[in-house]
């Protein structure tokens, strides 16, 4: 089967909610030929709060292949999701055709002095997440977005899935806490599937540093990645169907045995 007739599997972000990733969950559908029953996904806030979140994670994400009909999919791991997606990719190489990471941070990168406090204390750090997150994204929004209405517009809709399906501090710094603890990087080694890595602009991603999702290329053999032109960390649903180019574009030259790692 061609890999652009597989299956995908998006996992979100640290914020846990799949709804932030709609504009991009509907280009790859559009694109897709299977329509919108070829993309999947799900909330990581769906985890009990008890033992492992990753092996919740893993067990939910079976049970999706099994509802795409059990063959294997393009899993699709956006930021933190990225640690999520690899982990699976290693253990479980029969249910992964491919896999793409998205801003992912590196499974080695450590946290920051801003962020050991926010998973220390995070409620009481919510606030200044919440600021450090309009400052970090609003100039990539004004880079992605070329007229003032298209900004306006964009920062609206963006905003209302933000405020309609909040994140759980408490969570978020439970897991956050759980990849700190976990070796991760070691594991990467054993993904066989084509791996593909889509970063946007070094200065424009202002949340996970382009060079620590580069790292993967080191962590994963053969593995290539891709660049979207005018995007920082959130391209996916800024640009979403050319996010979605990029995508079918890697699976398309998966299935190509001259495909080369690409630059």
């Amino acid at each position: 089967m061609a890999m652009s007739s597989l299956p995908i599997v998006i996992i979100p972000g640290i914020q846990g909610r799949w709804e932030w990733m709609r504009p991009a969950i509907r280009a790859l559908a559009r694109c897709s030929p299977l329509g919108e029953g070829g993309v999947w996904t799900f909330s990581l806030n769906d985890e009990d709060g008890t033992g492992d979140p990753f092996d919740q994670w893993m067990t939910t994400i079976h049970r999706l292949i099994d509802r795409a009909g059990g063959v294997p999919v393009v899993l699709v791991g956006v930021s933190f999701g990225g640690l999520i997606a690899a982990r699976f990719a290693a253990r479980y190489p029969d249910r992964v055709g491919a896999l793409v990471l998205v801003s992912s941070p590196s499974p080695q990168m450590r946290l920051g002095p801003d962020d050991q406090g926010m998973v220390r204390h995070p409620i009481a750090k919510l606030p200044f997440f919440a600021m450090r997150g309009v400052r970090r994204l609003a100039p990539e929004i004004f880079a992605a977005k070329p007229t003032w209405r298209e900004r306006v517009a964009f920062t609206a809709a963006y905003g209302w899935q933000v405020l309609t399906h909040p994140v759980s501090p408490r969570q978020m710094a439970r897991w956050v806490q759980a990849w700190q603890a976990t070796d991760i990087a070691s594991e990467c080694a054993r993904i066989t599937a084509p791996t593909h890595l889509i970063t946007g602009e070094p200065r424009l991603d202002r949340v996970v540093p382009v060079q620590s999702t580069l790292h993967y290329l080191t962590l994963i053999p053969g593995s290539t990645f891709s660049r979207l032109s005018r995007t920082g960390h959130i391209g996916l649903v800024s640009r979403p169907d050319d996010f979605s180019v990029l995508v079918h574009e890697f699976l398309d030259a998966a299935d190509d045995p001259r495909s080369r790692r690409s630059a």
